[in-house]
């Protein structure tokens, strides 16, 4: 069986056609079978102390409805699920009266102990939430927006633009580069020490997705690739991207780092990653990330 990327195992259909459904809305928006997922300035909510970590996925009736901007995430045999922004709030536990059992915290580093599908819904409405809080005003006019679809679209209230802002998702390409049984990791200076993973950059206009690895690779290393191969995708709502995973057999080893992209980049045996446990000289990204994927396939210990 295919083996899905972390974040990207949501089961809920997202009910596209339901979206203007106001009866539908309105009935949902109240019912106690709904599910609200609270995000709090780029956090989302979880069980304090709770072992393994679970997602906090509030009732209806725990949530005030006027507490925040909320969208419609999609529906299950469950219920109706709405993400709900309280970034407003400074005290955001006050507004859900629970301040004892819950926290909010970076679904980065609590994702890979997560319910997957949790995690995907999750992300889903962390995505969602930061790109209502960019699109408040017109990128046409500066008119201020509002919420329309049950939150999948912004509209112009200025009535000479009246223009549709809708949720932007930036692809990004992220490729491990092989040559032989050696595989090409950089690291920035703000990442953990000893941290190496995979390239990566994101699409220009104009440009296709191999192309886009091609350039990426050798502008920030120098090396020319030739066969770029598809392997898989992620959603990075983190803000708002979607990582296009790729490998891609290198025909120049020579390595030249630009200094502006990358602190350093090498070539790494096969066998020194296998045998290497993670500390300050060499460890791997984290393991929600496309990257661990795309070297732990490589090693064949996926």
């Amino acid at each position: 069986m295919w083996l899905r990327n972390f974040f990207a195992f949501s089961e809920v259909d997202r009910v596209g056609h339901l979206r203007r459904d106001a009866a539908w809305l309105g009935e949902r928006i109240v019912h106690p079978t709904s599910r609200f997922v609270p995000v709090w300035r780029d956090r989302n909510l979880f069980h304090a102390g709770a072992e393994p970590p679970r997602a906090a996925l509030l009732p209806a009736h725990e949530v005030p409805r006027d507490a925040g901007e909320t969208i419609l995430l999609g529906s299950d045999d469950a219920g109706a699920y709405f993400a709900i922004d309280l970034s407003a709030y400074d005290d955001p536990m006050a507004v859900l009266g629970r301040p004892d059992d819950l926290e909010f915290a970076d679904l980065r580093g609590i994702g890979p102990q997560l319910d997957r599908g949790h995690a995907s819904l999750l992300a889903f409405a962390r995505g969602m939430v930061w790109w209502h809080s960019r699109h408040l005003f017109c990128g046409v006019c500066g008119s201020p927006t509002v919420s329309a679809d049950a939150g999948h679209v912004r509209r112009c209230t200025n009535a000479d633009c009246g223009i549709s802002h809708f949720p932007r998702t930036d692809p990004a390409v992220i490729m491990l580069v092989t040559d032989g049984d050696r595989a090409l990791l950089g690291r920035q200076a703000a990442w953990p020490q000893g941290q190496h993973s995979t390239l990566a950059g994101f699409v220009e206009p104009g440009e296709s997705l191999e192309d886009a690895v091609a350039r990426e690779v050798r502008e920030e290393t120098g090396v020319v690739v030739g066969e770029v191969k598809y392997h898989s995708s992620q959603p990075w709502p983190f803000p708002c991207s979607v990582m296009l995973g790729f490998t891609a057999t290198a025909k120049t080893t020579e390595i030249i780092v630009d200094k502006t992209e990358l602190d350093d980049a090498r070539w790494f045996e096969r066998d020194y990653i296998l045998n290497h446990s993670d500390d300050a000289e060499f460890r791997l990204p984290r393991p929600i990330s496309i990257a661990r994927r795309l070297i732990e396939d490589w090693l064949g210990r996926s």
